[in-house]
């Protein structure tokens, strides 16, 4: 599996997905570019998302809300109390490990409680109890006391750097979500049940990133808060369960490798009353993709509370006022693009093909002329090019022997390959070769446009 991996990595690199961030200046561990394909495939995954929950439905609208909020929002919310990972040092190697991570699951959050309460003697010896090799230096019994580390990166609004600059870059989108719900509802006019929906960049200071792409310090989530009844809240939750891993179905991720983890007491995040990891078979093990979690009605409560605003919801048939309970399915958008490659990528044989489902694929087809020397094949199908790039995002390659260019537009998940030849100036078609099969047809020119956005549906 780290073949695989290693694989995935090595193609994403060479053929513009992804690249390391800063490269040049020996990088920045775990950030990452996204090359010429990687933005367009991550914009139509995006795009996607967004036409399935808000563009196809009447009950979701959208927004797109600030980085930076006022810190009250984060106080509100729980998390420059809750936001925490507990960090633990080898004293011999100096190496950081997070808690959960040595450990090899949850409930920690009490033993630290109980630590807390030993004298300094014997915190240690309960530490050496716990903690035995360290990881990375074999050293045993060398571990300091576990220490909470908050996970917000933090900065300084305006000139003056101090305490009431301080500002945070938000760990989550959910929470402009609730701040401007009464926003939302004022001006829109919809009704319970609906959700707000949301894409945008997130920035948690993760003690253990890694795995390419996976866990990174700046990332991107696709979040939606459904607000419903609190009676009808195991309905819904129920739905989004079924709906979120359908889409994921639709972008080509392989339904067979998702698996759900209920999350038990003791180890859901401070808001929530009932969540489901949905985990993926990674080439590096199962691990979460996205989360579906019962909020209830924790938010706009807490920011209530704390900002002196009504948010509650009033029925406009009975009158009655009340918080919403909230129901979140959130997704990473770089986790649910490894998963989009790894279930894509194949072999057959020396030719490499990534099987993406056309409406993600960032070309949606490619246009040859059969030799680049021949003036008329080249002018035919540069014709063909600018007629298509008007509808469709394709192409355009005149290098090298036709089967070195149809390999490369395989391993790059273009659909299909239109090459023009001799016969296309005489009867007015073109090969046209497909990526899964190979297999080729001949398609008349002025139907190449119906035949490509055929595929796309």
């Amino acid at each position: 599996m780290d073949n695989f991996m290693e694989k995935i990595v090595s193609l994403a690199k060479r053929r513009g997905f992804v690249f390391p961030d800063s490269e040049i200046y020996g990088g920045l561990a775990n950030t990452w570019d996204f090359g010429p394909l990687g933005v367009e495939l991550k914009n139509n995954i995006k795009n996607s998302w967004w036409s399935r929950f808000v563009h196809q439905r009447d009950d979701i609208v959208g927004l797109d809300a600030a980085l930076i909020m006022n810190p009250k929002v984060w106080d509100a919310s729980g998390h420059l109390r809750g936001f925490k990972d507990f960090l633990i040092e080898c004293k011999h190697c100096h190496e950081r490990f997070k808690v959960e991570d040595l450990l090899g699951g949850g409930g920690w959050e009490k033993e630290y409680e109980f630590l807390e309460t030993l004298s300094p003697g014997d915190q240690e010896k309960r530490v050496r109890d716990l903690f035995k090799k360290c990881p990375n230096c074999s050293t045993v019994g060398q571990f300091a006391v576990p220490r909470k580390f908050n996970l917000m990166f933090k900065t300084f609004f305006g000139p003056v750097y101090d305490e009431k600059s301080t500002v945070y870059f938000r760990p989550e989108t959910a929470q402009a979500m609730f701040v401007d719900f009464k926003n939302i509802l004022n001006s829109s006019r919809i009704k319970l049940p609906f959700g707000i929906a949301q894409i945008g960049k997130a920035f948690r200071n993760e003690i253990t990133p890694g795995n390419f792409i996976f866990r990174t310090r700046e990332f991107e989530q696709m979040e939606i808060e459904y607000f419903v009844e609190e009676k009808d809240w195991e309905k819904h939750f129920e739905y989004w369960r079924t709906e979120v891993p359908s889409w994921l179905k639709e972008i080509g991720i392989d339904s067979n490798k998702l698996h759900e983890l209920e999350v038990p007491d003791g180890e859901r995040a401070h808001y929530s009353k009932r969540t489901i990891d949905f985990e993926y078979d990674f080439p590096f093990g199962k691990k979460e993709l996205f989360g579906l979690a019962y909020r209830t009605d924790f938010d706009l409560k807490n920011h209530e509370t704390a900002s002196g605003e009504n948010m509650k919801y009033k029925d406009a048939e009975t009158g009655k006022e009340f918080w919403p309970h909230v129901i979140e399915p959130s997704l990473g958008v770089e986790r649910t693009f490894l998963a989009v490659l790894a279930s894509a990528y194949s072999e057959d044989g020396d030719r490499v093909v990534l099987k993406l489902p056309p409406a993600i694929a960032p070309y949606k087809a490619a246009v040859f002329p059969l030799l680049a020397n021949k003036p008329e094949l080249v002018k035919l199908a540069r014709k063909i090019y600018e007629d298509l790039r008007k509808k469709f995002y394709v192409a355009w390659d005149e290098r090298g022997n036709i089967g070195k260019r149809y390999y490369a537009q395989d391993e790059i998940g273009t659909p299909h390959c239109i090459t023009v030849d001799f016969d296309s100036l005489e009867k007015g078609d073109a090969t046209v070769r497909d990526r899964d099969t190979a297999k080729q047809e001949r398609i008349k020119i002025d139907r190449l446009e119906e035949y490509i956005g055929r595929g796309l549906i």
